[in-house]
């Protein structure tokens, strides 16, 4: 598929959450941003909003900083956490550049304020912002230690009343095993969110798959590597799990 989206492809959501991780950004390097990668996936954004669909972004910080790594090497827990979600903002600000400078209105909202950079997190605002036809960026996870992007993400995403959370990962869907460990693992196309808890699957944590359950909101797992995934998840078609009530 061309980097521009076909016309007749026709979403199947108004509004939707996009997470990303911070490793998607790092592209064949071992840290940092691409900058490659990251207009690839700008541009999957772009072809994404020319259909007419709301797109909020939840972005992680492993291609920086870790807290769950700074933690295991003695580090204080919290102090690990909240330098991660410091890592998070450095995302969330590369990802509004990059948009930006695609002719996208965006705003980054961070859950810790820093008035400097980016605005401080309000709902309403972000709701207002998103109405207006923006792409708007939560940095800084939920503000607290002790939760993932992950969890911030289907936060998020009940809050803004988004129709599904949209989980970019480097593989085409959910595995029973990591697929590039275990030739044999087995592709989901579909699951409910209990059989993801029950399998212990490494999709999201078990908070963010419980938050999602609870407020009916699907998950879909696609490859952010794939041009022109995003667009054709967006409308029911291509390679993806989705995870929802039967």
């Amino acid at each position: 598929m061309s980097r521009t989206v076909k016309k007749e492809i026709k979403p199947k959501y108004k509004r939707v959450l996009l997470k990303l991780s911070g490793e998607a950004l790092m592209g064949p390097g071992k840290f940092g941003h691409d900058q490659e990668t990251l207009q690839r996936i700008c541009k999957e954004i772009q072809s994404v909003k020319k259909i007419g669909v709301q797109i909020c972004l939840v972005v992680g910080g492993g291609n920086i900083y870790r807290g769950a790594a700074g933690s295991n090497v003695g580090m204080e827990r919290a102090s690990a956490d909240y330098m991660g979600m410091l890592a998070t903002v450095i995302n969330a600000l590369a990802l509004q550049n990059a948009l930006e400078a695609m002719g996208l209105d965006t705003r980054v909202l961070s859950a810790i304020p820093m008035d400097t950079v980016c605005e401080p997190y309000i709902r309403r605002r972000a709701f207002r912002h998103m109405q207006r036809g923006r792409v708007v960026i939560f940095a800084a996870g939920t503000g607290n230690p002790f939760f993932t992007t992950d969890t911030a993400a289907a936060l998020r995403a009940v809050e803004m009343g988004c129709d599904a959370i949209l989980k970019a990962t480097q593989v085409d869907g959910v595995y029973s095993a990591d697929p590039k460990k275990d030739k044999n693992a087995k592709r989901y196309k579909k699951l409910t969110y209990r059989e993801v808890l029950s399998k212990d699957l490494a999709v999201m944590d078990a908070s963010a798959i419980s938050l999602a359950r609870e407020n009916k909101i699907p998950i879909l797992v696609f490859s952010i590597h794939t041009p022109g995934a995003f667009a054709r998840v967006i409308a029911g078609k291509g390679r993806f799990t989705v995870i929802e009530e039967r």
